[in-house]
């Protein structure tokens, strides 16, 4: 009898170190996947997307597609909003390592776009139709490896401004085009825009808001795309994300005032490079 109890509580001790020894073992094969979105801005005043669901692929399958479980959906995200610094946390999870090939956001209906009235304080809202294809998911692809224990921070960067296609008269599509950047291999560049006093009352220099800030890469020709564009918030701020370790320029054309064009700044790893405080020339 004493026996038996012996060999039962071996196999019940056994058995407690094994279910341990998993444990520490799934936990040694994961990696914490955090998942933000930003804004590239185009002119419109708002642009309201559906966010049904995000997902991920860490698979050659097909069918290997897994919800994060930390979305929050569906949500009703105004991408305007999400500029000057400011972004949304889609998901912050622990995921299996390896190569995470893909993601993929999941819209559904009612997503609309709003563009200046007659009136600054008006503005008209138009559906934005959605493929059928991007409401089954707008793929991203990645391929990167996530290595065990540790954490990757992705950027999601939409540009509205290349997203919304107009086909006809007040008919909008919505084509979401997106770029996906990991941070932990990116900087940003960061700065604020001032202008000459237009008010003799005012002193000095003052700070502008809404003016459209364009990056170019160093090495780009004349008549290239920008590779980025955002917009300054009420302080003059701006803030470009998700950027690639290499030498950009700064160009701001806005009208009243003269156009700028920075020299070269570097952008180094994990870190925010300043354009510092540009001042706008007032133009005769």
């Amino acid at each position: 009898m004493m026996l038996k109890r012996i060999f039962t509580i071996a196999v019940v001790a056994l058995s407690m170190i094994f279910v341990q020894s998993c444990n520490n073992d799934d936990l040694d094969n994961t990696a914490r996947v955090q998942l933000k979105l930003v804004d590239l801005p185009g002119d419109y005043l708002k642009v309201n997307v559906n966010i049904v669901d995000v997902q991920y692929n860490n698979s050659e399958d097909e069918e290997g597609w897994k919800s994060f479980e930390s979305f929050t959906g569906p949500q009703e995200v105004d991408l305007t909003d999400l500029v000057g610094g400011v972004n949304l946390v889609l998901s912050d999870e622990i995921i299996p390592a390896g190569t995470l090939k893909q993601i993929r956001l999941v819209l559904g209906d009612g997503n609309t776009l709003m563009i200046e009235g007659e009136t600054e304080v008006d503005g008209e809202t138009f559906p934005l139709e959605t493929p059928s294809a991007q409401q089954s998911g707008l793929k991203l692809n990645l391929n990167e490896e996530l290595k065990s224990g540790f954490s990757y921070t992705f950027i999601l960067d939409w540009d509205v401004q290349k997203s919304i296609v107009k086909t006809g008269s007040d008919k909008y599509i919505l084509k979401p085009v997106i770029r996906v950047e990991a941070e932990a291999k990116t900087g940003s560049i960061e700065g604020i825009v001032t202008g000459d006093k237009t008010d003799d009352d005012v002193e000095g220099a003052v700070v502008l808001e809404g003016v459209s800030v364009k990056l170019f890469k160093a090495d780009a020709l004349e008549g290239d795309e920008a590779y980025a564009t955002t917009t300054t918030i009420t302080n003059g701020y701006f803030i470009f994300e998700g950027l690639p370790t290499v030498d950009y320029e700064v160009e701001i054309e806005q009208e009243g005032y003269a156009s700028y064009e920075s020299e070269d700044i570097t952008v180094n790893l994990n870190e925010i490079a300043s354009a510092g405080t540009i001042e706008l020339v007032i133009t005769e």
